[in-house]
């Protein structure tokens, strides 16, 4: 069993116990958790820095087989924690083991999956146009470029995945992937947890004979290394998933930089789902049954939960409401991953409780414990909705509103007024679709990903995937944070002309040594180039 030391991990050492002391916590009992955690000094971070800047021109030009070694060998030492990792897990978090169970399979697939990537290496894009020295009036140049890691990346925890999207989480992996160096910073609800993941990626850098400022792991109480991170000068990319106000406080931050980098937040979604008249009509008990899950998934603690339920108004309209009613009400409480985000969900249904314009069909009682919650439920109508900006904020938490529509128009309007999101799932038969052709045109405009007949909360580790969407879901919507293209994040074009064959990267070179596909005068091929005559 790996021992717990409760100091920063800076490259190969252990930092020195520093600044403010804090603990783990167990939501479900109250009890703190053991060994005292030490937040990291302000030399931590800039030596954690140094040795990442340091590491970054050896690792950025690691072969694909040797990163997908590496990426392997930390999957490998992740499973190898076995049972201790998962204790700490449930009793950092309160999550059953069986969802942990399946979170850390999901973050070592993804590990191998960015493994298969960089190893089969086309990934890089290699592009090359031929010169043609006899062109006129002018020769043609020969041009060819790829893609090439930006430099020393952070990475923040986050509360709600303790592994997927924590310290090797979909970020750390396709930043690593990249080749570029990461230092997460540990999200303080479960530093257990990260310092056991963290010591999985340590030993493996050093299984794998690469550079130790290749990771490094900061923990933190509070804000401070995590602002230290993201302004400082050597730092070229932070990837970060929490809440909008923590994204929003740590843009501004990084808006203060001498040198602008790229800032990859996921922060704040409330995952329309629309229920179209003739689905609502021949299913509407199924939607119900499959929406109740999706809203008390991991007690409506996904950034994919159904935060709205767009209705239009027909006959199976009230025996939905009743039998999504009915399941909310039945619901047993849950336990809430901290205390502030049970206080923050809390005051959210207390305010909706009490809005004038909306009524409660399922109220969340006072809770027995701090961090306990209960599901809750509302409606409201369309005119409502529209005329209170508040009622489209994200209530992080086992809840959901419903919003009954009168019209098509009204339909439409809402879905044009909707802000930046993750997710936007139709409920629709063939007839339906036929009738909102215009509808799918509008969200295609507002989410990363549309879903037809399903629920957003399961979000597939794959090539396709898109995990993000326009402004305040992610803080940029060109991106993803979960499959391959999560990638490109973290590189740039790098572009070589009239470079000597020996000069350039393997990717680059004629006679294709990787045997990767590229871009040869516009089309695909794997096949080697003829040599050039010097």
């Amino acid at each position: 069993m790996v021992e717990l030391h409760g100091t920063s991990l800076i490259g190969s050492r252990r930092a020195r116990p520093g600044r403010e002391a804090f603990q783990g916590f167990n939501p479900a009992t109250g009890e703190k958790l053991m060994p005292m955690y030490y937040s990291a000094s302000a030399e931590d971070v800039n030596e954690a820095v140094r040795l990442a800047s340091q590491a970054f021109p050896l690792y950025s030009r690691a072969s694909g087989r040797q990163k997908a070694l590496f990426l392997r060998r930390i999957a490998a030492n992740i499973e190898a924690l076995g049972d201790a990792l998962i204790e700490r897990v449930v009793a950092e978090t309160a999550l059953p083991p069986a969802r942990v169970q399946a979170e850390r399979a999901r973050t070592c697939f993804q590990l191998r999956l960015f493994a298969d990537l960089v190893e089969e290496g086309s990934w890089v894009d290699a592009r090359i146009d031929r010169g043609d020295p006899a062109r006129q009036p002018l020769p043609k140049p020969d041009v060819r470029s790829l893609q090439r890691p930006l430099g020393p990346v952070v990475v923040f925890g986050a509360s709600n995945f303790p592994l997927a999207f924590s310290v090797a989480g979909g970020d750390t992996a396709s930043a690593l992937a990249a080749g570029c160096p990461v230092i997460v910073k540990a999200h303080p609800a479960h530093p257990g947890t990260s310092e056991l993941v963290g010591s999985a990626i340590g030993e493996a850098v050093g299984a794998c004979g690469l550079p130790e400022g290749v990771f490094s792991l900061l923990f933190d109480a509070g804000t401070e290394v995590g602002r230290a991170l993201v302004t400082h000068p050597l730092v070229k990319a932070v990837g970060f998933t929490g809440s909008r106000a923590a994204g929003l406080a740590l843009m501004q931050a990084i808006a203060t930089r001498p040198e602008p980098i790229p800032f990859y937040a996921e922060m704040s979604s409330i995952n329309p789902i629309f229920i179209l008249r003739g689905a609502l009509g021949q299913r509407g008990e199924q939607i119900a049954a499959g929406l109740h899950s999706s809203v008390t998934l991991g007690a409506g603690q996904f950034c994919t939960k159904p935060g709205i339920v767009v209705l239009e108004e027909t006959n199976g309209l009230s025996r939905f409401i009743e039998k999504l009613t009915e399941l909310m009400v039945t619901t047993s409480p849950f336990t809430l991953l901290t205390p502030g985000i049970s206080s923050a969900y809390r005051a959210a249904v207390t305010a909706r409780h009490s809005h004038p314009r909306l009524k409660t069909l399922v109220p969340a009682p006072e809770p027995a414990a701090s961090c306990q919650a209960s599901a809750a439920l509302f409606q409201t109508d369309a005119a409502s909705w529209l005329a209170e900006p508040e009622l489209s904020t994200e209530v992080f938490g086992p809840s959901t509103l419903l919003i009954t529509c009168s019209s098509r128009e009204e339909v439409l309007h809402i879905a044009r007024s909707l802000e930046g999101q993750l997710t936007a799932t139709l409920h629709a038969t063939e007839e339906d679709l036929a009738g909102f052709h215009d509808l799918i045109a509008i969200l295609e405009t507002k989410v990363g990903r549309l879903i037809i007949n399903g629920f957003p909360t399961g979000v597939e580790v794959c090539h396709a995937m898109v995990h993000g969407g326009p402004f305040p879901a992610t803080s940029d919507g060109r991106s993803t944070s979960v499959g391959t293209r999560a990638i490109y994040r973290f590189t740039r074009p790098v572009c070589y002309q009239n470079f000597p064959d020996a000069a350039l990267p393997d990717e680059l070179k004629d006679e294709n040594p990787l045997g990767i596909w590229r871009m040869v005068d516009g089309q695909w091929t794997r096949e080697p180039l003829p040599a050039r005559s010097v």
